[in-house]
């Protein structure tokens, strides 16, 4: 049962033309088991059925209402910015990450890929912030108020939080649309970035959506 935080400061009403809404890391390289190993395992049905069942529909339904509101959505990736992987970061090096240039497996998902017009950041890093102009693109969109989902909660999520919130944006993270390997993790980090956003679910982001409009 995940526990969210009864009050925060950042819970404020989003204003049109200021919300964006960021979806971390929704590929086929990290949900699809035929390119990620660590999927084929007994161990990663957790993941795979939360993302499966709650998080990807979710997700949809944010999508739906931002595109509706005609409000800016962004997507980030993991995808290097050439073929051989050389402008990864030293950590992606070491660890052996490298999703190529316009592979197959760097791809958004399909139920959630990107429409015309919206932006999409290929990063080699874990923050966003840290290894593209998502800031510099996120001022020229005068956002104020950010809304984050993604995989994994307490990694690429976690860091898209904490560096979105000491650079000035209002963060809304949606718990129930985002994910890591195990409920115990996820908790965790919900509980250690609290002070860093307003920890939310999807139903209550759509009826804010809404309320904005009017």
């Amino acid at each position: 049962m995940i526990c969210l935080p009864h009050h925060s400061p950042r819970d404020l009403p989003f204003t049109v033309d200021h919300t964006a809404l960021l979806l971390v890391d929704m590929q086929r390289a990290w949900l699809e088991p035929q390119f990620d190993p660590h999927l084929q395992v007994p161990d990663a049905e957790y993941f795979l059925q939360r993302t499966r069942e709650q998080v990807i529909p979710n997700q949809q339904q944010l999508l739906a209402a931002m595109r509706g509101a005609r409000q800016n959505v962004l997507h980030t990736l993991i995808e290097s910015l050439t073929a051989d992987g050389r402008d990864r970061s030293l950590d992606h090096k070491l660890s052996d990450m490298h999703l190529p240039k316009g592979s197959p497996q760097a791809a958004i998902i399909a139920p959630l890929a990107a429409q015309e017009n919206e932006i999409v950041l290929p990063k080699t890093s874990s923050g966003v912030f840290n290894s593209t102009n998502i800031d510099y693109v996120l001022r020229n969109l005068q956002t104020r108020h950010l809304i984050v989902a993604g995989i994994v909660t307490d990694q690429c999520v976690d860091m898209a939080v904490r560096d979105a919130a000491d650079r000035g944006y209002l963060v809304t993270l949606v718990e129930d649309a985002c994910a890591t390997y195990t409920e115990a993790r996820h908790q965790a980090c919900l509980n250690a970035i609290k002070g860093y956003c307003w920890i939310t679910d999807t139903q209550t982001v759509l009826g804010r959506l809404r309320e904005m409009q009017a």
